[in-house]
């Protein structure tokens, strides 16, 4: 099996609540220090790595990713884990230094998708071997301080790859198994499974009874909770060629068919504290459009029983991210086509969030427990301006309120912590952006007072880095083409095809 293709390379304790004052009203507008998160080395440092809803950013401001180092990848060119075939590395920025997670296997390449409030890094490294497809094998991984851990596989499997890990350090993931499956999700000619892994034990949690099941992204999952999608039955239908898709709800070791607005393609994307669950589903008159394309709706599902969350008059819309007053946000089409806003759903009620001045489209990535909207602006292809929402103010370009002369263009903001903390993505300024993934830097802004001194930009420098684990350093190894875009093929699955 390979959770990876070729070319390519990707595929809890108690939150914190600091009072920050922050206020985006039309009367006042909060300043921010832009801090430049750096690289390991090389050119590029990525976010988002398991899709939209991800969480790279915990409530005390610490960042987990990955980034280029300065060495070339040992599997090039063949199997670039990255576009610029450099070696890339998990890593974990605190307090102005990045500090090198390092991978299972010296020289190869990892990554980190997820991160909890206790400072935990979830994701994925090479392990130096090749797989039985002929392609680099990846493991799920674990980063606990200096701790690297190998979550393993599920019995029968080759590859794995961790998506979230929440507060309690439950981590979630999925694994091959081994078994020959004609409807694989990725393509890949075998079953796809969820996992759990708590306390050094991990476990395939099953299926709605068909071949495959995938985890969301966890936004900031509850725990004993996982949220995905999974095919009910063996059986393809006449529509798609493939068995029907439902999201499912796992709790307490059971898995819940939370049903479908009509349609055969459904997924899951995460679960508040509350246990409302969000996602997107196809409708009955287009059974097969998800992700993407005419009735392709967001849901919400409380209480029993799915509620569709409707559009702005278009086609489709999608939930990305729900906090725990049950306020969700993402994006809808309008009637225009091909036109699509940043919206927040609260109370049933969907508002347009609109744009930044001068852009067609936007979409709404991420919200906070004080309902602060984070997400992108954009030409309706590229992320242009990333931006922040709050409650009774415009929304707010992102790069029209961090000090000047960063020399960065602030292309698309993808978490929110409680403390108002906010991570994006940029690029160099004056660069056309295309993919914002395949250049630039991660950065992170802190709200700031300007008449204290302490809006300033911190640019990264070779000074904050601290080196790889070595492996010395390493422990509890416990199980003896290319990750990242196997990780947005899936991502691909569960979102429409635009920027």
């Amino acid at each position: 099996m390979r959770l990876n293709f070729r070319n390519s390379a990707l595929v809890i304790s108690l939150l914190l609540w600091l009072a920050v004052p922050l206020e985006l009203s039309a009367q006042h507008t909060a300043r921010y220090k832009l801090i430049d998160l750096g690289t390991l080395g090389g050119p590029i440092s990525y976010g988002s790595a398991n899709g939209d809803g991800g969480r790279l950013l915990n409530n005390s401001g610490v960042v987990s990713s990955y980034a280029d180092t300065s060495l070339a990848d040992p599997f090039a060119p063949d199997f670039c884990f990255v576009p610029d075939c450099l070696l890339a590395h998990a890593y974990r920025w605190r307090n102005g230094v990045m500090t090198d997670l390092g991978s299972l296997a010296d020289g190869f390449n990892s990554l980190a998708a997820s991160i909890n409030d206790p400072g935990w890094s979830l994701g994925a490294s090479q392990t130096g071997i090749i797989n039985p497809a002929g392609f680099p094998q990846n493991r799920a991984t674990l980063w606990i301080g200096r701790e690297i851990i190998n979550l393993g596989v599920v019995p029968g499997g080759s590859d794995s790859i961790g998506i979230s890990v929440n507060n309690a350090g439950q981590a979630v993931g999925i694994s091959d198994n081994g078994v020959p499956d004609p409807f694989s999700f990725f393509g890949i000619g075998v079953q796809i499974r969820t996992f759990l892994w708590e306390q050094g034990e991990l476990r395939d949690i099953g299926t709605l009874g068909g071949p495959d099941a995938v985890p969301g992204p966890g936004c900031d999952q509850r725990p004993g909770v996982i949220v995905g999608t999974s095919y009910t039955s063996f059986t393809p239908n006449e529509t798609t060629g493939i068995p029907t898709q439902d999201p499912f709800l796992w709790e307490n070791g059971k898995m819940r068919d939370l049903g479908n607005l009509g349609g055969t393609v459904s997924s899951g994307q995460c679960a508040n504290n509350r246990g409302d669950v969000i996602g997107i589903s196809s409708l009955a008159e287009h059974p097969a459009a998800c992700p993407g394309g005419p009735g392709c709706h967001a849901f919400l599902w409380a209480h029993g029983s799915m509620k569709d969350l409707g559009t702005l008059g278009g086609d489709s819309s999608e939930a990305i991210w729900i906090n725990d007053s049950g306020d969700i946000a993402g994006s809808a089409d309008l009637p225009t086509a091909g036109i699509h806003d940043a919206v927040r759903w609260k109370d049933g009620q969907i508002l347009d969030l609109g744009t930044v001045s001068g852009d067609a489209c936007s979409r709404g990535k991420a919200i906070n427990a004080r309902g602060q909207i984070v997400g992108g602006s954009s030409d309706c292809r590229n992320f242009l301006h990333a931006f922040v929402w709050e409650e009774g103010g415009p929304m707010i370009d992102l790069n029209s309120v961090i000090p000047p002369g960063s020399g960065l263009q602030l292309t698309n903001a993808f978490n929110i912590n409680n403390r108002g903390e906010i991570l994006a993505k940029s690029i160099p300024a004056g660069v056309t952006p295309i993919d914002d993934e395949d250049l630039g830097h991660v950065v992170l802004l802190v709200p700031c007072e300007e008449d204290r001194g302490d809006c300033a930009n911190i640019l990264a420098s070779a000074s904050g880095r601290e080196p790889a684990v070595s492996a010395l350093a390493r422990t509890q190894a416990r199980q003896p083409r290319n990750m990242r875009d196997a990780m947005r093929t899936w991502r691909e699955r569960l979102k429409p095809p635009t920027e």
